[in-house]
């Protein structure tokens, strides 16, 4: 099975729409099984959309509006002949004019949604608000695949051991789990998020892979980074852990302008495995 995951930074970014069709001509290529996206933005002020192609509810009463960056993507790649079932869940404000939230996309129909509060605060207008989304498919029943987007280590309302604690007891409930995503935990920094969900028993698909690049995610200081490092050498924060030690053939970043164009302030990682006897 071949897993994307991509923090989108969409609407936000500067040639838009240009970086969404570059996005969609490579899913259209690529085809990955299973997509976990953050940031995730429509535009408050939207009309919302009639119907959506495949979309799956995570929840009641979630407005799907035109200018949601999925609901744009899936709608692009069904023009092409390919279809994607998804879900999407708006989390908080964004730059005070967006519902941005998370999502994944799925070529498997989806059988079941979950989603996990990880942050203590649950406020629509307060942006440290923190949830994780998860899908079971029938591609793959016994695995529980999550898109997680998480705070800072040091940050003094809502540390990231907190979220990360949360989701540890959650996840003891599912056989196989998945968690990709935007993890705000370099993998270069020791004593931090990183080697917290490592101690966990937790393993990075990276380490695993039998073929890998250098595997950084952010090549530049960005939001929400400024005031925490000046390295310029880049960060691996988006990472795919697994809980167990699959066969990960490979792992490779993308969308990094080395392998294929620049669609957003972070770069993706996309994962190749082989699903355990059983599964």
């Amino acid at each position: 099975m071949k897993l994307l995951t991509l923090n989108t930074h969409s609407l936000v970014e500067e040639y838009y729409f240009e970086k969404l069709e570059a996005f969609v001509q490579a899913v259209s290529e690529e085809q990955p099984d299973v997509i976990a996206l953050q940031e995730v933005n429509q535009t408050i002020a939207e009309m919302p959309v009639k119907a959506a192609q495949g979309y799956i509810p995570c929840a009641q009463g979630i407005a799907i509006r035109q200018d949601n960056h999925v609901y744009r993507a899936t709608e692009m790649l069904g023009k092409r002949g390919i279809r994607y079932f998804w879900t999407w869940l708006p989390l908080k404000k964004g730059y005070d004019k967006y519902d941005e939230g998370i999502a994944l996309m799925s070529r498997s129909p989806i059988l079941e949604t979950k989603i996990v509060q990880t942050s203590e605060i649950d406020d629509y207008n307060n942006w440290k608000t923190r949830k994780i989304l998860g899908i079971r498919t029938e591609a793959a029943p016994e695995e529980w695949f999550f898109s997680v987007h998480y705070g800072w280590w040091d940050d003094p309302e809502e540390p990231f051991q907190g979220q990360w604690q949360r989701t540890q007891t959650e996840m003891q409930k599912y056989p196989q789990v998945w968690l990709m995503g935007d993890f705000n935990s370099p993998a270069e920094v020791r004593g931090e998020g990183y080697d917290l969900i490592r101690h966990a028993g937790w393993h990075d698909s990276y380490l695993l892979a039998k073929e890998k690049d250098h595997g950084i995610t952010v090549g530049k200081v960005i939001d929400g980074w400024k005031d925490k490092t000046t390295s310029t050498d880049g960060m691996r924060i988006d990472q795919i852990w697994c809980s167990e030690a699959h066969n990960i053939l490979s792992s490779e970043v993308i969308f990094n302008g080395t392998n294929r164009s620049i669609v957003s302030d972070h770069y993706g990682v996309i994962v190749n495995y082989e699903r355990s006897e059983g599964c």
